[in-house]
This record gives structure tokens, C-alpha cells and sequence, in this order.
């Protein structure tokens, strides 16, 4: 198949899947602000970072574990065929501190991550719930990859879509008809990831299939081995939960439970933008990694510059529609009509989505330089982005310019991450004599 043709099979499918995967988290927050108002938005803000960091680990051992397996095979290396079965084992092993936090330790949780004891009170039984259910968060996750990588997008685009529809089809039932609210949020997310289990199956169970369940003995050095090319994905999805303990923090301090609602409501709408340029980066990356394995110079500067040729236009279409209908996005969460909410919301979701413009080509890039094992600069940029420069931005510029600070912090720390990933990238082409012509 035509390079360009691969490209958009993947890309496309891949950003619909992740696009399926973010709709759930946005109708979990919709029916929690219809059933429970703005402490139930403000008990899922605050601890939504910690299913970032579940789903963060999966997708750092899933997508390095298959980034590794795809290379490894094309290397001809006979060790690839045990990479599904050690990165299942270590995400069971790791899932197990998690399992503990929720079923013993919820309300600490929730505290710890800025929670009064009427938040407490609000999101117990949802923390207890959702954390309970970490090892199988994690296995949809490293399934999904290693389908996606062994050359069945479509499946894997199928198995998060009807994960989340099934989350938002019973996130309804359970709240509303059953009478649940949170636990009944919380169940559906829970066992959402079951139904994308299954349908990967579809694929490990074809003739297709060149992965193996073979059982091998726990190693420290070969996940870690994966886990740096990993890095990307991980940060790609903690930064979010990072990005938001931080903020809510500091909001806390300056315009109370209300400034995190409305912050809230900004940071479950650029999930949806996070989860289409995560579908560009981990779409595009099999065929990075396999053109990268075969040594194709000419398919990889196409795929690069097809990557961040396609971040750029969606970053322009995601703001456009940011600027233009700000007023009914930020409406749809706020069900008690709080027009103090609405109008944070609405100021901070035209002042926030600035950084998707830099955002886009860091997600994107990052990806890139991970799926060519060029680990220092993936995880420069990646820890840039998600930790330091952000952190020392909202800060910063939060006790400059308050709230707007806050606003502003993300698109900073963005734009001087951007540098670091294309030098990143940069020093790719160069050291494969590729300098200028995808750029």
C-alpha cells in the first residue's frame, strides 16, 4: 500500500479511537454535573489525575512494550515473541499498589489531591470504585497497542469506540434509571475496558496474528528497556494529571471549589484535543517503527513530515472551534447554571487552547523521536512538557496574573518545549541526512 494511504488508515482510525476513548471521560463529567453539580465535577477534577497516572503507566508499558516488539521482529530477534506476556505481568504487578490505595485508603486519596471533606464525602465511593479496576485500565491499554502495531488498527480503533460507548451508554443507566450517581459513574467506567479486552481478541485470536502469549519470568531491565521508548505515551497522558493537581492547587487558593469547576470543565475539553493528537502520534508510530527497523530513509522522512504536517491543520481546526462556540461548550457542563462558572470557563477556554498549537507538535514529535529509539531527546522534550516547564509556569504566572496566569501557563511552557522537540527531531534528520526536507 501506498505510504500516504498507510498513513491516513492509521492516523484516521487511530484518532478516532482516542477521540471514542476522551467522550467517555466528557460524559462521565456531563452526567455527574447533571446528577451531582459542581461538588461531583469538582470530586472527578480532582481525582481524575489519578486515572491519568493508571492509564499513563498502561500506556508506557503497552505502546514501548509494542514499539520494541515491532522493532525486535523486524530485526529478526527471537525475544520479540515474549514482549505481549511481560508487559501484561508487569502492568498486573504494578496495578497492585493501586488496588490497595482504592479499596483501603480512598478518602486519603482524594484529600491528598486537595479534596475538603464535602468533596471527600462526594467522590469516596468513585475513587474506590475506578482504582479498584486498574489492572484491566491497563491491559485494554498494552492490548490495544500490540493489535494496533501488528498491523490491525481498524480492531483497535473498534475496541475503544465501543469501550467508551459502552461507558456512556451505562454511565446513564446506572446515574439516572438505577439511581446510582457517582458509584454508578464509576462502574461503567470500571468495566468499560473489558469490552475493548474482548474485542482485541479478535484480533490475537485470527490467522492474522503474529503476536504470542508466551510466559516469561518478570525482568526489571527489559521493562525498563521498554519503558524508554514508552516515555512519550506516558507523559502524553500523565501531563494532563500533573497539569490539573497543579492547577487545581493553585485555584483552590484563588477562586475556591468554583475556580476548579471551571477549570474542570476546561481540562475534560482539551482531553478531546490531547486524545487527537495522542491518534497522530501513536497512529503514525508502527509505521515509524517498522520503517525505522527496515532502515527506509525516504518512508520515514514521509511519514515525519505527513505526522506534523497533520498536528499543524488540526491544532488551527481544534482552536477555531474553541474561539467559536466557546459559550455553548462550556454551557453543556454547567447545569446549574452558574454564571460565575460559565464566565471562567468561557475566558479559559480561549486563553488555554492557545498551547494546542504548541502542544500539537510536541504530542506529535515526541511520538517521532520515541518510535526511532532516539530516548534522550523523547524524554527531554516529554518531562519538559509535562512536568517542568508547566509546573514552574503555572507558578509563575499564576501569582503574576492570577487566574489568567493560569490560563497562560499552559501555552508557555508549550512553546519552549516546542524547541527542545525540534531540536529533537532536528538532530534526527541529521543523523540520517535527512536535514530540511520534511520540514
Amino acid at each position: 500500500m501506498d505510504i500516504k494511504k498507510q498513513f491516513i488508515r492509521y492516523v484516521s482510525q487511530n484518532m478516532l479511537g482516542m477521540l471514542g476513548m476522551s467522550l467517555y471521560i466528557l460524559a462521565d463529567t456531563y452526567f455527574i454535573s447533571k446528577a451531582v453539580g459542581a461538588d461531583g465535577i469538582t470530586a472527578l477534577n480532582l481525582v481524575l489525575p489519578v486515572y491519568n497516572l493508571i492509564f499513563a503507566i498502561g500506556a508506557m508499558i503497552g505502546v514501548g512494550s509494542a514499539i520494541r516488539f515491532v522493532i525486535e521482529r523486524n530485526k529478526k530477534n527471537p525475544e520479540a515473541e515474549s514482549y505481549f506476556f511481560h508487559a501484561l505481568l508487569w502492568a498486573g504487578i504494578i496495578s497492585l499498589i493501586f488496588i490497595a490505595a482504592g479499596i483501603f485508603y480512598p478518602d486519603q486519596v482524594i484529600r491528598l489531591m486537595g479534596g475538603d471533606e464535602q468533596i471527600i464525602a462526594t467522590g469516596r465511593s468513585y475513587t474506590r470504585i475506578f482504582m479498584t479496576f486498574a489492572p484491566l485500565f491497563m491491559w485494554n491499554h498494552i492490548c490495544n497497542a500490540f493489535v494496533r502495531n501488528d498491523g490491525s488498527p481498524m480492531i483497535a480503533m473498534m475496541a475503544t469506540l465501543f469501550s467508551s460507548l459502552f461507558n456512556i451508554v451505562f454511565d446513564y443507566i446506572l446515574m439516572f434509571p438505577f439511581g446510582m450517581d457517582m458509584p454508578g459513574a464509576a462502574l461503567a467506567t470500571a468495566l468499560s475496558p473489558v469490552v475493548g479486552i474482548l474485542i482485541c481478541q479478535l484480533h490475537f485470536r485470527s490467522k492474522k496474528c503474529t503476536v504470542s502469549f508466551l510466559p516469561v519470568i518478570p525482568s526489571l531491565k527489559r521493562l525498563i528497556f521498554s519503558c524508554q521508548v514508552g516515555v512519550s505515551a506516558f507523559v502524553g497522558e500523565i501531563s494532563s494529571g500533573v497539569i490539573t493537581t497543579a492547577f487545581n492547587l493553585i485555584i483552590l487558593r484563588l477562586a475556591g471549589n468554583t475556580g476548579v469547576a471551571a477549570y474542570g470543565v476546561v481540562a475534560n475539553i482539551s482531553l478531546v484535543a490531547v486524545a487527537l493528537f495522542n491518534g497522530i502520534s501513536q497512529g503514525s508510530q508502527p509505521l515509524l517503527s517498522s520503517f525505522y527497523g527496515q532502515a527506509d530513509k525516504k518512508a520515514l522522512e514521509k511519514v515525519i513530515g505527513l505526522s506534523l504536517r497533520t498536528a499543524a491543520v488540526t491544532a488551527v481546526c481544534i482552536y477555531a472551534v474553541i474561539y467559536l462556540w466557546s459559550e455553548p461548550i462550556a454551557g453543556i457542563f454547567n447545569q446549574e447554571h452558574n454564571e460565575e462558572l460559565a464566565a471562567m470557563a468561557r475566558f479559559g477556554l480561549k486563553l488555554y487552547f492557545i498551547g494546542f498549537f504548541f502542544a500539537g507538535i510536541n504530542i506529535v514529535g515526541t511520538g517521532i523521536l520515541s518510535a526511532v529509539e532516539s530516548v534522550k531527546w523523547a524524554f527531554t522534550a516529554s518531562i519538559s512538557r509535562g512536568f517542568v516547564m508547566i509546573l514552574l509556569s503555572a507558578f509563575t504566572m499564576s501569582a503574576a496574573w492570577g487566574m489568567t496566569g493560569i490560563w497562560l501557563a499552559f501555552p508557555a511552557a508549550e512553546f519552549i518545549t516546542m524547541g527542545m522537540t525540534f531540536a529533537g527531531v532536528w538532530g534526527f534528520f541529521s543523523k540520517v541526512n535527512l536535514v530540511g526536507k520534511s520540514l
